[in-house]
């Protein structure tokens, strides 16, 4: 293998893991709620988000299975076009699973600046779509399906449990709106 193959490799590599992280945070930018709902998602039902863009991804794969083999160039076009919107809709959503991650690496500048939590935990995350074989092939499909979940399961209220011992204080639990 010469440098230029080496080098070739490692700009390819390093170019789709700053296209990750800069689709993550134009996705934190431009649509905040979808990706704070996104978050939510992973925080309480992260199983089901995965099953959920699974399940939306089958019919995706079928179309795209049967419209890549037609003769006429503009069909093959037009079906990889539209495959652009689940891709689109999966980055958004996974960026909730990085401002997730980057939550948990919590720095003092995230009250002010909170798209940070998406560039650390992008950083981290795609860092593990570069793992040969495990981060190609289960982690980086996985997490997309995840987030194009995430986008489709329905809002559902998160409620804070209240603690189990000490006085009440005659405060309800706490409910965030998603």
């Amino acid at each position: 293998m010469i440098f230029a193959d080496i080098l070739f490799w490692f700009l390819m590599v390093a170019g789709v893991y700053l296209g990750l992280n800069a689709y993550w945070l134009a996705a934190v930018a431009l649509f905040r709620p979808a990706v704070e709902r996104a978050r939510l998602t992973y925080a309480t039902r992260p199983v089901a988000a995965t099953l959920a863009g699974l399940l939306a991804l089958l019919p995706v794969v079928l179309v795209f299975a049967v419209f890549v083999k037609a003769a006429h160039p503009g069909v093959k076009l037009l079906t990889g076009a539209l495959l652009m919107i689940p891709l689109v809709l999966a980055l958004i959503g996974s960026a909730g699973l990085a401002d997730k991650i980057g939550a948990g690496l919590a720095a003092p500048v995230d009250a002010a600046q909170p798209w940070r939590r998406v560039l650390r935990g992008g950083a981290v995350l795609a860092l593990l779509f570069v793992v040969p074989v495990l981060g190609w092939f289960a982690v980086f499909p996985l997490t997309l399906a995840s987030g194009l979940g995430a986008l489709l399961l329905p809002r559902r209220p998160v409620t804070v449990p209240e603690p189990a011992a000490g006085p009440r204080l005659g405060k309800p639990p706490l409910q965030l709106e998603s």
